[in-house]
C-alpha cells in the first residue's frame, strides 16, 4: 500500500496536472491575443512585403499567426488599393468596361516571400522536432539517473553533489515533444522528492534546501496572488506562466509543508486562469459573431454573383450593392484563427467572380458598340451623300431605306449616339425639306402646264372642224409646241394623254398623215414621261434604239448582199427580187424612223 508520502506526492501531481491543463488550453489563444494587440500596424503593401522579407531573412524560426496576420493584412490593402484606383478611374470619366487589372509587383513578391517562409518553418519545425527528442532521451537518462539515487538513503548522501548537478542540467534542457511533456514531469518531480525524503547525511543542507525553496515557493504565491489585481488580464496570464514555471523548477519544501504550499499557488492561479479563460471565451464569442457576420456577407455576394444581368445598369447596379457589402466587411473584426484566412479567401473569390465576369460583359459590350457605331457612320455617311440629291423620287426612296436599316442597329453610347442621330436626321431633313420646297413650286407649274396642253388639244380639234384650211405644218407646229410643255398633275395625265391622241388621230385622219410620223410624234410626247423616271431611263432607251439601228442596218446589208447573188433571168427571180426589194424599203423606212427617235432623244437632252 501506498504510505502517506506517496499519497501526498500523487495528490500534488494530479493537482500540478489540473494546472498544466488549464494552462495548455489558454496557451494558443493567449498567444493568439498577445500578437493580435501586440501586432504592427501596417498601412502599405510594401510595409508588409518588407516585413515578410525580414523574416524570411531571419535565422528565427516565423511565427505561424504573424504569417497569418501578414497574409490577412497584405490582401486586404490589395484589394482596397484595387477598388481605390479603379474608382478613381471611373470618377475620371474612365470607361468603366475599358478599365483592366494590372499585373500587381508588389503581389508577385509577396507570393516568392510567402513560399521562402513556408519552407523556412518546415525545415525548422523538423530540427525542432528532433531536437525536442534528444531532449526527451536526455531527460529520461537524468531521471533514471535520479531514480537510482533515491533507492536507498547510502545512496542518497553519497550523490547529492551530482544530484545537484543533475537538477542544474534538467533546468537547461528546454523543449521535449509536448505529448511526454507532463508525464516526463511528474515522473521527475516524484523521484527527486523521494531523493529528499531519503536524504539522511547532511541533513543540515537538506533542511536549509527546504528553506530556501519554501522561502521562494512563498514568493511565487504571493506574486501570484497579488496578480489577481492586474488590470491587464493577458499580461497577468503571461506573468503567471512565468511564475508557474520558476515554481515548477524550485525543489521540493519540507514533507509537512508540500500539499499546503501547492494548495496556496492552485488557488492563486485558479483565480489568474478563470479571469483569462473568461477573456478568451468572450473573444471566441465574439470572433465567432464575426465570423457568422462575414458568412452571411460572403452569401450575399455569391447571391448577388449568380444574378443574371442583362445590361450595364444591372451590373452597375448590383456593384454598389457589393461595395456597399465591402464596406461592411471592412467594418468586422476577426474571425477565429483557423478560419480567418479562410472566410476572407472566400469572400475574396465571390467578389473576383463578380467583377471578373462585369468585366467581361463591358468588354463583349465595348466591342457590340465598336461595330454599332460603324454602322451607323457609315449610314451617316451615306446619307450625306443624298442630301443635296434633285432625284427626289429615287434619292427619297433610298433614305427611307436607311432609316429602316437604321433602326435594325443596337445601341451606342448615348452622348456619341445622340450626335450619329443628329448628323443623320440632319441629313435626312436637308433632302426632304428641299424636295417639299421643290414639289411646291412643281405643283403650280404643273397647273399651268396642265391649261396649256388642254388649249393645245382645243386648237388641234379646232383643225379638225376646219380641216381644210388645217396644214400638216399647222399639226406639226402644234404637235412641237404640245411636247415642249413640261409635267402635269398626275391625277391629270391619263385623261390628258387620252384627249391628245384622240384629237391627233382625228387631224391625221383628215389630213392623211403617215403613220410613220405619227408614231415619231408619239414617241416625242412618251420622251417627257420617261424623263421623269430619270435620266437612266431616257438612257436605256436611246441604248436599245441605237442597238435597234445597228441590228436594222445589218438586216439591209444582208439582203442587198443576197440580192446580189440572185439571177434575174431565173424563172422566179424577179418576183423574189421585188419581195426583197420591199423587205429592203421597209426596213430603210424603220431605219429611219429609229434614227429619228435617237435624234429626238438628243434633243431633249440638250
Amino acid at each position: 500500500m501506498m504510505d502517506s508520502q506517496e499519497n501526498a506526492l500523487l495528490q500534488g501531481a494530479q493537482v500540478e496536472k489540473e494546472v498544466e491543463q488549464t494552462t495548455a488550453q489558454n496557451a494558443e489563444a493567449a498567444a493568439d491575443d498577445q500578437k493580435v494587440e501586440n501586432a504592427k500596424v501596417y498601412k502599405t503593401k510594401k510595409e508588409v512585403v518588407e516585413r515578410l522579407k525580414e523574416i524570411a531573412a531571419s535565422d528565427e524560426n516565423p511565427d505561424k499567426d504573424e504569417i497569418d496576420l501578414l497574409k490577412t493584412v497584405f490582401y486586404k490593402l490589395h484589394i482596397t488599393e484595387r477598388e481605390a484606383r479603379m474608382k478613381e478611374y471611373i470618377d475620371g470619366g474612365g470607361d468603366p468596361e475599358a478599365y483592366q487589372i494590372m499585373p500587381d509587383e508588389d503581389e508577385e513578391t509577396f507570393k516568392q516571400q510567402m513560399a521562402i517562409v513556408r519552407e523556412k518553418r518546415a525545415r525548422i519545425f523538423q530540427q525542432q522536432e528532433a531536437e525536442k527528442q534528444a531532449n526527451l532521451e536526455k531527460k529520461l537518462e537524468i531521471i533514471e539517473k535520479i531514480k537510482a539515487m533515491a533507492t536507498s538513503p547510502d545512496e542518497a548522501n553519497k550523490s547529492y553533489n551530482e544530484f545537484k548537478e543533475l537538477q542544474q542540467q534538467w533546468k537547461d534542457i528546454k523543449n521535449v515533444p509536448a505529448d511526454r511533456a507532463s508525464e516526463l514531469w511528474r515522473n521527475y518531480q516524484l523521484y527527486v522528492e523521494q531523493f529528499y525524503d531519503l536524504l539522511k547525511l547532511n541533513s543540515e543542507a537538506r533542511e536549509y534546501d527546504f528553506k530556501k525553496n519554501l522561502e521562494t515557493k512563498t514568493k511565487l504565491c504571493e506574486a501570484a496572488e497579488k496578480l489577481a489585481d492586474e488590470e491587464d488580464v493577458i499580461s497577468a496570464f503571461h506573468q503567471l506562466q512565468e511564475l508557474n514555471q520558476q515554481y515548477r523548477e524550485t525543489g521540493p519544501v519540507a514533507k509537512e509543508l508540500r500539499e499546503q504550499i501547492w494548495t496556496r499557488f492552485k488557488a492563486a492561479s485558479t483565480v489568474i486562469n478563470k479571469r483569462h479563460q473568461q477573456h478568451f471565451e468572450d473573444l471566441r464569442s465574439k470572433e465567432e459573431e464575426n465570423l457568422t457576420l462575414k458568412t452571411a456577407l460572403c452569401e450575399k455576394v455569391e447571391e448577388i454573383s449568380k444574378l443574371e444581368n442583362k445590361t450595364a445598369s444591372d451590373w452597375e447596379k448590383r456593384s454598389k450593392e457589393i461595395i456597399d457589402i465591402q464596406n461592411q466587411w471592412k467594418t468586422i473584426g476577426f474571425a477565429p484563427q483557423k478560419m480567418n484566412v479562410k472566410i476572407f479567401e472566400r469572400f475574396r473569390a465571390a467578389c473576383d467572380d463578380f467583377f471578373g465576369r462585369k468585366s467581361e460583359f463591358f468588354k463583349e459590350m465595348k466591342q457590340a458598340y465598336a461595330a454599332n457605331i460603324e454602322k451607323k457612320k457609315a449610314l451617316v455617311e451615306k446619307a450625306q451623300a443624298l442630301a443635296d440629291s434633285k432625284d427626289w423620287k429615287v434619292t427619297s426612296d433610298k433614305l427611307i431605306n436607311l432609316q429602316k436599316e437604321w433602326k435594325t442597329i443596337g445601341v451606342v453610347p448615348k452622348k456619341i449616339g445622340d450626335q450619329l442621330w443628329h448628323d443623320f436626321l440632319n441629313a435626312c431633313n436637308k433632302f426632304f425639306e428641299a424636295r417639299n420646297a421643290a414639289n411646291a413650286g412643281a405643283r403650280n407649274e404643273e397647273r399651268e402646264n396642265l391649261e396649256k396642253k388642254r388649249n393645245i388639244i382645243e386648237q388641234i380639234k379646232a383643225l379638225v372642224a376646219d380641216a381644210a384650211n388645217a396644214t400638216r405644218e399647222k399639226v406639226q407646229a402644234l404637235t412641237d409646241e404640245y411636247n415642249k410643255v413640261g409635267h402635269v398633275p398626275y391625277k391629270e395625265k391619263d385623261a390628258l394623254y387620252a384627249a391628245y391622241h384622240e384629237a391627233l388621230d382625228a387631224i391625221y385622219k383628215e389630213l392623211n398623215i403617215s403613220n410613220k410620223r405619227r408614231r415619231l410624234d408619239d414617241f416625242k410626247s412618251n420622251i417627257r414621261n420617261m424623263a421623269k423616271r430619270g435620266e437612266d431611263a431616257i438612257d436605256n432607251e436611246r441604248g436599245r434604239l441605237t442597238r435597234r439601228f445597228e441590228q436594222l442596218k445589218q438586216e439591209i446589208q444582208t439582203y442587198e448582199n443576197n440580192l446580189g447573188f440572185l439571177n434575174a433571168s431565173s424563172k422566179k427571180g424577179n418576183s423574189l427580187i421585188d419581195e426583197m426589194n420591199r423587205k429592203v424599203q421597209k426596213l430603210r423606212d424603220d431605219l429611219e424612223l429609229v434614227r429619228q427617235k435617237i435624234k429626238a432623244i438628243d434633243t431633249e437632252n440638250k
